[in-house]
């Protein structure tokens, strides 16, 4: 897991520069800290408040980006991340527990939102992350992110891309945990798509989140896209 593949690496690897800009390996331990902060944070809604979608939610990050930055720095400096998690965890998972079932709308960071759907965004953060910090230390076997937890992020960043680009044009296949459609233009309605797009979760994972290029993915033979409008470039990252 990777709580475990965090504690046992040797801590002269947590200074050591991560695939993110300006961030060491230390700060990616730090901000999966934070995920598990933000779900304790979650209060209840008022009464009738509108809860945001999980893509309306996602495209807020980019204007917090600098807020993110500063509590990461300011949690790593605090020192110990790996040794927070569970503790801090816990707490998040008593919060959910405390916010009772029914899905309720939570007053989250970035505005009101269901909690099943904010719990998919945190899934999204450590799916993602994990595959920054298996890229930062190469040298050490990839950490293992649960099926579920994988399944969930690929998932619903296929329906993000769905939501805000909508349309029947383009099929995007994820195999072996979903496909969308999406793209205004002409629609299919039987047989094969005649835009196809199809990818890796690991792949999928990075040109959502931004990690990696379209083209670059395109010509290394990780993305197939057949069809004259078959090319999503101008939709990625999805956040």
């Amino acid at each position: 897991m990777l709580r475990d593949w965090l504690a046992a690496l040797p801590a002269d690897v947590l200074s050591l520069p991560s695939v993110l800009p300006g961030w060491t390996v230390a700060h990616l331990a730090a901000h999966l800290v934070l995920t598990a902060d933000s779900i304790t944070a979650l209060q209840p809604a008022q009464h009738g408040e509108r809860a945001l979608t999980v893509a309306q939610y996602v495209s807020t990050y980019a204007a917090g980006a600098g807020s993110i930055d500063a509590k990461t720095r300011s949690q790593a400096e605090a020192g110990a991340p790996v040794g927070a998690l569970d503790e801090r965890f816990a707490m998040a998972a008593a919060n959910v527990e405390r916010l009772g079932p029914g899905n309720p709308v939570v007053v989250a960071r970035r505005g009101p939102i269901r909690l099943g759907d904010f719990l998919v965004t945190r899934a999204v953060e450590i799916a993602v992350h994990a595959d920054d910090l298996a890229r930062s230390v190469p040298g050490v076997e990839a950490p293992t992110v649960p099926r579920d937890t994988e399944r969930v992020a690929v998932r619903s960043l296929l329906d993000v891309l769905a939501e805000t680009v909508p349309g029947r044009t383009v099929e995007v296949r994820v195999p072996p945990y979903a496909a969308v459609q999406c793209v205004e233009g002409p629609r299919h309605t039987r047989g094969t798509p005649p835009n196809v797009v199809e990818t890796d979760p690991t792949t999928w994972l990075r040109l959502a989140a931004g990690r990696t290029r379209w083209r670059d993915e395109i010509a290394a033979g990780h993305v197939r896209a057949s069809g004259e409008r078959a090319d999503l470039s101008a939709h990625l990252p999805v956040f």
